[in-house]
C-alpha cells in the first residue's frame, strides 16, 4: 500500500458508505483511480470486507467485554480452532507479554456472558483467564 491507499483505507474505516465520488473529490483524484484502488485492494485481501459499526448506545443492552488469555504450552492451534466456534467472540487477537491471546466477546445478557466464560474456561489448552467488562465507549 502506498500512502493514497492508506488515506483512502483510513477514509473508509471512518465511513465505507461514501460515494466513490466524494473519497476521490477528498482524495483529489479520479473517480476510476479510487475505485481500481477499492478493487485492487479487495482483490489481493488487503481489504477483507465492509462493516457496520453501531453508535455504543445502539447496542447498549449488550454485554461487551475483552477477555485476556493464557495458552499452556504449545496448544495456541487447539484453542483458536475451539474459540472460531464459540458465537459469542467477535474477534481473537495474538499479542505479546502476559497473556497469549486476546479475544472480544458480545452477548446480549449478563446470562448469555456467564455461560461463554464458562464454556470458553473449560477449552482444554487455557491455563488462565481475566476479563473485564467494557463498560462505555469513548469515541473520538
Amino acid at each position: 500500500m502506498d500512502d493514497l491507499d492508506r488515506r483512502l483505507v483510513t477514509m473508509l474505516r471512518a465511513d465505507s458508505r461514501q460515494p466513490v465520488a466524494a473519497l476521490a473529490q477528498a482524495l483529489r483524484v479520479s473517480r476510476a483511480t479510487v475505485q481500481n484502488r477499492i478493487d485492487r485492494m479487495t482483490a489481493r485481501g488487503e481489504i477483507a470486507g465492509f462493516t457496520v459499526r453501531l453508535h455504543p448506545e445502539a447496542e447498549a443492552g449488550r454485554v461487551r467485554a475483552i477477555m485476556m488469555i493464557n495458552i499452556e504450552g504449545e496448544r495456541s492451534a487447539t484453542v483458536l480452532r475451539a474459540l472460531r466456534e464459540r458465537p459469542e467472540i467477535e474477534c481473537v487477537h495474538t499479542t505479546n507479554g502476559r497473556w497469549d491471546l486476546v479475544a472480544e466477546l458480545n452477548t446480549q445478557t449478563l446470562a448469555e456472558f456467564s455461560q461463554a466464560l464458562d464454556a470458553i474456561r473449560l477449552v482444554e489448552g487455557i491455563s488462565s483467564s481475566e476479563t473485564s467488562i467494557l463498560l462505555k465507549t469513548v469515541t473520538f
